[in-house]
C-alpha cells in the first residue's frame, strides 16, 4: 500500500537586513563645528572683507586697554596699515575761549529744531534735560547742562590703593552729582582699577599725573567754559583750567571739525562712545552711545551729532565697555564687554564729568 509522501514546508524566505547607518558621534560633531567656527574666523580676520579687521584693530588699539588684542591675530605691518587708514588730521586750532558767551536763558525763537530741542526746558527743570536720539543708527543718549560752573571733575575715592575702585553711579553720588558720565584713561586689569593714566586736575591743582609731559587735556576753566589744550598739567592750569582730565582726540574746536584721511573708514571704525561738548551759549553737552567694542558710531557720526545740537567745542572721552551716563543714580546707557555681554551696574573706572549740585 502506497503512503502518501509529506508535502514539503516551503523555505521561508531570508530577509536581508538593511544595515542601520551608523550613528555621527557627538564628538565628531564638536568637531566639525570648531572647524566651520576656525574657518570662519580665519575668514574674518584675513580675509578679502576689511571690516572686521578693521573694526577689531582699531577699537583695541584706540580703546587704549585691549591693544594687545590687535597682536594677537595680526602682525605690526597690518596693524599699522589699518591705522593709517583710519587716521585723522589732528585740529591745530586754539579754542578761542572768546567765542564762548554764557547765555543759556530761554529763548523766544530758535535756528532749528534742535536748538529748541536743547534750550526748551523739561517743566520743573532747569538744571538739565535729558534726550534719547539716534547717532547713526545707534541708540544714544543726550544731556544739555545749563550751568556750566556746576560740571566738575569727578573720580574715584582713592588712587592705586587697590580699593578705590568704583563704578561711575557710586562716584557720582558720592561726589554730590546728579548726571555724570564716564571720562579719562586708566590701567586696565580685565576688571578694572583705581590706577588713572595721564592727568587729572581738580580745583586748579594736579591730583594725579604719571609724568610731566604734554598731552590732551579735557576740562573747564574758572570762566566755566570747555577747555581743550594740549599742555602740561602746570600749563594747563596756567591756562586758567580748574577741572580736566586727559583723553581725545578733540572733535571739534572753534566750530571747525576733525577730518579723517579715510572718509569711508570714519574714525576709529565702530565702539560705544561717549563726548562731551559746550556750545557758544555756555550750554554743556553729556553725549554717550549704545554699542561694544565691535559696534556702534564711527567718529564722524558722533561728530555730525554734535554738529546739529550746536556743539563748538567737543572731545572724545573713553568709550567701549566704560561708557557709562547715569542720572539720579541710574544708569541710563547698557555697558556691554567685548563679548557683548552686559555689564551689570557699569564698570568701573576713575574719571568722569559730574553736574554737581552740592
Amino acid at each position: 500500500m502506497k503512503t502518501k509522501k509529506a508535502k514539503k514546508e516551503p523555505k521561508e524566505k531570508k530577509i536581508k537586513k538593511v544595515k542601520k547607518p551608523r550613528k555621527i558621534r557627538r564628538t565628531t560633531i564638536v568637531f566639525i563645528i570648531l572647524d566651520i567656527l576656525v574657518a570662519g574666523g580665519f575668514f574674518l580676520c584675513y580675509g578679502p572683507i576689511k571690516t572686521f579687521r578693521y573694526t577689531i584693530i582699531n577699537t583695541s588699539i584706540n580703546t587704549k586697554t585691549h591693544q594687545f588684542i590687535a597682536y594677537t591675530f595680526w602682525n605690526n605691518d597690518v596693524v599699522q596699515e589699518v591705522l593709517a587708514a583710519s587716521a585723522y588730521i589732528p585740529i591745530s586750532d586754539t579754542v578761542n575761549l572768546d567765542d564762548i558767551v554764557i547765555d543759556t536763558s530761554p529763548k523766544d525763537s530758535y535756528e532749528n529744531e534742535y536748538d529748541e530741542a536743547i534750550l526748551t526746558r523739561d517743566p520743573g527743570n532747569e538744571d538739565y534735560k535729558y534726550m534719547k536720539i539716534k547717532v547713526g543708527n545707534y541708540n544714544a543718549h543726550l544731556v544739555a547742562i545749563y550751568d556750566p560752573s556746576k560740571v566738575e571733575l569727578i573720580h574715584s575715592k582713592t588712587f592705586n590703593t587697590g580699593t578705590g575702585q568704583e563704578r561711575i553711579k557710586d562716584m557720582c553720588t558720592r561726589m554730590g552729582g546728579v548726571v555724570c558720565i564716564n571720562g579719562g584713561m586708566f590701567i586696565d586689569y580685565g576688571w578694572g582699577s583705581d590706577i588713572p593714566m595721564g592727568y587729572l586736575i581738580k580745583n586748579g591743582k594736579i591730583i594725579w599725573s604719571d609724568g610731566n609731559g604734554k598731552a590732551n587735556l579735557i576740562g573747564f576753566t574758572n570762566d566755566n567754559k570747555l577747555l581743550l589744550t594740549y599742555a602740561t598739567g602746570q600749563e594747563a592750569i596756567n591756562q586758567g583750567m580748574r577741572d580736566a582730565l586727559e583723553f581725545g582726540p578733540f572733535l571739534i574746536v572753534n566750530g571747525k571739525s576733525l577730518e579723517y584721511v579715510n572718509t569711508a573708514v570714519g574714525g576709529y571704525s565702530r565702539a560705544a562712545r561717549v563726548a562731551i561738548a559746550q556750545r557758544r551759549d555756555g550750554v554743556v553737552l553729556f553725549l554717550v552711545t549704545e554699542g561694544t567694542h565691535a559696534a556702534g558710531p564711527n567718529m564722524q557720526e558722533v561728530i555730525q551729532t554734535l554738529q546739529k545740537y550746536g556743539a563748538y567745542n567737543a572731545a572724545n572721552l573713553d568709550g567701549g565697555t566704560s561708557a557709562q551716563l547715569t542720572i539720579n543714580g541710574n544708569i541710563m546707557n547698557t555697558p556691554k564687554n567685548i563679548y557683548g555681554q552686559v555689564v551689570t551696574g557699569g564698570r568701573r573706572v576713575v574719571s568722569g564729568f559730574g553736574l554737581i549740585l552740592k
